[in-house]
């Protein structure tokens, strides 16, 4: 269901919004179909947010970082107030249309889904990124032979099943996953909930072909062609992307930074924000 984008507000709402256009009958998003919003002066960062979340997720990041970087957030098709397009982009589609809506060149932040997003536009388009953070990311979210180091394929495929079931409960699962093992996992789940609140529900359609991109990409061989430094920041009892990843990313790639978050869940940056900030201010400003 379409949705409008409202005008232009502080920072936990939209400040540059995007030209409202109805739904066309395309199979890939472009750029004018996402929702963008830039505030503060300085190098520009873009953060991309992820699977069934929405830009707002970064308020407190982005407040944070105002005063020194010009800030890019978007909400990616089908999330927020990103319209809507039909099922089947590729990751290398979506990454292209993300590339083609923030500034070039920028900093890369990208939490979960968003930073395979964010790795695939640094390594089709090297220019654009200066810096790389992943956060609670990876180049390969699921299980493979020679990589343990992430979701068992059957669980993902369960929940796609789901989603076509009952996709709210999918969700509810999803969020509260997002929280588990943090401290005050409550209150975070709360919050969690209003700001997701605030621009409607994702689309189903968007939502499957998230899981099929998490499902069939692994970028691993094509990050040893990485261009620019590297930054993973994990939480120490996340279910979804272990520690372990980022130990067998930095083993493959000396000069990447790894910062593991004690006791944070899939959400360093709500459970541990000073911390969260001041490992990504050392990077950006390195």
């Amino acid at each position: 269901m379409p949705r409008d984008a409202p005008s232009p507000a502080a920072l936990t709402e939209p400040i540059v919004a995007m030209t409202h256009c109805s739904p066309t009958d395309v199979v890939s998003p472009t750029a004018s179909t996402l929702y963008t919003d830039t505030a503060g002066i300085g190098p520009d960062v873009v953060l991309v947010h992820g699977w069934g979340m929405h830009s707002g997720v970064w308020e407190d990041v982005a407040g944070d970082l105002l005063n020194d970087y010009r800030v890019t957030v978007l909400d990616l098709p089908g999330h927020g107030f990103s319209r809507p397009t039909k099922s089947g982009y590729t990751l290398a589609e979506l990454a292209e249309a993300v590339a083609a809506a923030t500034p070039t060149p920028a900093a890369w932040i990208g939490w979960s889904l968003g930073g395979l997003v964010a790795q695939q536009v640094a390594l089709a388009m090297p220019e654009r990124v200066t810096r790389l953070a992943l956060v609670n990311s990876t180049p390969c979210f699921v299980q493979r032979p020679d990589w343990p180091h992430a979701i068992a394929p059957v669980v993902l495929r369960r929940f796609a099943e789901e989603l076509s079931q009952d996709y709210r409960m999918v969700l509810k699962r999803f969020i509260a996953l997002e929280v588990y093992g943090s401290e005050h996992a409550s209150a975070q789940l709360h919050r969690f909930k209003t700001i997701l609140s605030r621009r409607g529900e994702p689309e189903v359609t968007a939502l499957q072909d998230g899981l099929a991109m998490l499902e069939s990409n692994d970028l691993r061989a094509a990050l040893q062609n990485l261009a620019c430094p590297l930054l993973m920041l994990m939480g120490q009892r996340d279910q979804l992307v272990p520690v372990a990843a980022g130990e067998a990313i930095q083993n493959r790639l000396p000069n990447t930074r790894l910062h593991v978050f004690p006791r944070a869940g899939h959400a360093p940056f709500f459970s541990h924000l000073p911390e969260f900030m001041a490992e990504l201010r050392a990077f950006l400003d390195a």
